[in-house]
């Protein structure tokens, strides 16, 4: 996809004359966007006033002596200006430089953004016919979509935890949801995570219908790595590339766009019938770059925060109960602000929060369902109310359907275009097969690779990750997070993927993980990422110094081989030398 330069500040000559030598924070006043201008004896650099990590806002951090470096107000991240590049975490993002361009003494500050792939091949916009194009919202980010004789489904998670067993559906599904599911003539998954990406659902949908047309985006990450080992038999995954348009039929197209922070996984996409675009950002932190369309006949976009393993999964030093809830109180505030100014700036005619409606059901997490506080999605539609009056807000429930023909005809008048589920609807899960799904992690307790304790070095060297200064602790517990009598206990060194007795006496970073034995058994068995762990809860963390390791993370998270462990050759190995060292023995008795 070609880029296109565009001025997005101008200082005049006297107004560059002005600027200090170090930071200097500006702001376009039209637009209200935040930049900053390092200066020193080699000239000028700039870049967006805005965190890589999860957009947040730069200010100057008081601890810095040379006047380089600013911290992010969201999660502390720091970045030398002077470098571009992040002190903290370290060795993890570099800022996105703007262009400079002289122009008479003054400067234009011009960046490289993705082009408006959605106005490629323009469609005139055509009158909805009441009932011609329905939205239902299923559960989280499931929504069936109908367009005239078409339906698509976004996310199908209907059955089954996400995130190992840390996450379950806290909204009821309606009762016929999987048989409409195997009505779609699309389904569009928009990432990898299993609150998106749902094996469960997917296995009961590979039963009745496998030929189902699926749609993904051309990721670095494949959506579906793991397909061939999940057992799930689906015949017809299309990759998509893109920014461009994909036509279902003469009147009904999509287009996935990629995340402009994570675009090793995360995507969001545009659905377009007769001219009315559908915008779903999904859980994209940048969707295509910040560049989105203007006036779209619907926006859906997460809401809800509570989604990462960071800080409630932290133990030790500053992380305590109340600089926990304090911390997220102020980062849902961020959050809710953020999505509401996002609103207001792009103005769609409607918009509906979705993606946020999950719950720590399990009896053993029942702190995180106490303390891990989301969004209120009313909350949210009440603000956007406020800044955007002519923006309608859709709350959704299980089986609510929205009406778009009708929303158009009547925008000013919620009632005439949703309908509500009957009263006495059940809207809310009050059962969960526990059971069924933990006993299936348990299962690999009992493993045979796990009886022998060289399956910690073959597994780490299968991992790939080295040549980083960190020593990490990695225990097994129980399910109150407590050393698992007879479980493993172990270093790993990244600087030379040793595994030591003892901390190494050089300066090093320190991690400690306790991962409950039947998710991480579970996760090691079959090669799989490490966000079932960090995003599910189910391990806690302590650190020193406290600081988020950037490269770790990600190569856990996101950089794992796609073909797991070869886990029958190690076994055989590891026979042959016992076998080996048996005859030794034999022959020492002679």
């Amino acid at each position: 996809m070609a880029q296109c330069p565009k001025t997005i500040l101008s200082l005049t000559a006297e107004e560059v004359l002005a600027l200090k030598k170090g930071i200097n924070f500006k702001k376009n006043q039209e637009e209200g966007k935040c930049y900053i201008i390092y200066k020193d004896d080699r000239g000028l650099r700039a870049c967006r006033n805005q965190c890589k990590h999860q957009g947040g806002l730069f200010i100057k951090d008081i601890e810095d002596m040379d006047g380089q470096t600013v911290r992010c107000t969201k999660h502390y991240w720091k970045l030398n200006v002077s470098t571009m590049r992040y002190v903290n975490p370290p060795d993890s993002f570099e800022q996105d430089e703007l262009d400079i361009i002289w122009v008479d003494g003054g400067i234009e500050l011009v960046e490289l953004n993705p082009p408006d792939p959605w106005l490629s091949d323009p469609k005139m916009t055509e009158e909805l016919l009441p009932g011609e194009v329905t939205i239902t919202y299923m559960t989280h980010a499931c929504m069936e979509l109908k367009f005239g004789g078409k339906t698509m489904f976004f996310d199908p998670w209907l059955i089954g935890p996400a995130f190992a067993r840390g996450w379950w559906l806290l909204h009821k599904p309606p009762e016929d949801a999987f048989e409409r599911l195997c009505r779609a003539d699309a389904i569009y998954i928009s990432h990898m995570h299993s609150d998106h990406l749902s094996y469960p659902t997917l296995k009961m949908l590979a039963a009745h219908q496998p030929d189902v047309p699926i749609y993904v985006g051309d990721t670095s990450r494949p959506v579906f790595w793991y397909l061939d080992k999940s057992g799930v038999q689906l015949t017809n995954i299309n990759v998509v590339p893109f920014g461009v348009w994909r036509n279902i039929d003469e009147h009904l197209r999509f287009m996935i766009m990629m995340d402009g922070v994570h675009p090793e996984m995360d995507t969001c996409i545009i659905v377009q019938y007769k001219g009315h675009m559908i915008l779903n950002t999904v859980d994209c932190t940048r969707p295509n770059g910040g560049r989105l369309p203007e006036n779209v006949a619907l926006m859906m976009s997460d809401f809800a925060g509570g989604a990462s393993g960071f800080p409630m999964s932290f133990t030790g030093g500053r992380y305590t109960e109340s600089w926990k809830a304090e911390f997220i109180r102020n980062e849902r505030k961020k959050l809710l602000n953020y999505k509401a100014q996002l609103v207001k700036s792009l103005q769609p005619k409607i918009y509906c929060p979705f993606a946020g409606y999950f719950v720590e059901a399990h009896p053993s997490d029942r702190y995180l369902k106490e303390t891990n506080m989301k969004n209120n999605p009313e909350e949210l539609n009440s603000l956007i109310n406020k800044l955007s009056p002519s923006t309608l807000t859709w709350t959704p429930k299980p089986g609510a359907v929205l009406d778009l023909g009708l929303a158009q005809k009547n925008p000013s008048d919620s009632s005439m275009a949703i309908t509500d589920p009957p009263p006495g609807t059940q809207l809310y899960m009050d059962t969960w097969d526990f059971d069924l799904y933990v006993n299936n992690l348990n299962a690999a307790n009992t493993e045979d690779i796990f009886k022998h304790d060289s399956w910690i070095q073959f597994y780490y060297s299968w991992a790939g990750f080295l040549d980083y200064n960190l020593v990490a602790r990695v225990i097994e517990t129980d399910e109150e997070f407590q050393p698992l009598p007879g479980g493993y206990d172990y270093l790993v060194d990244f600087l030379d993927l040793s595994f030591p007795k003892q901390r190494p006496e050089r300066e090093h970073a320190y991690l400690e993980v306790r991962n409950r034995v039947g998710v991480i058994r579970h996760v090691v068995r079959n090669g799989l990422l490490w966000d079932d762990l960090y995003i599910g809860f189910q391990n806690r963390i302590s650190r020193e110094p406290d600081i988020y390791h950037h490269r770790f993370w990600n190569h856990f998270q996101t950089q794992l081989p796609t073909v797991g462990p070869d886990w029958d050759s190690f076994l055989q190995k590891v026979k042959m030398e016992e076998s080996e060292e048996a005859g030794v023995n034999n022959c020492k008795l002679f």
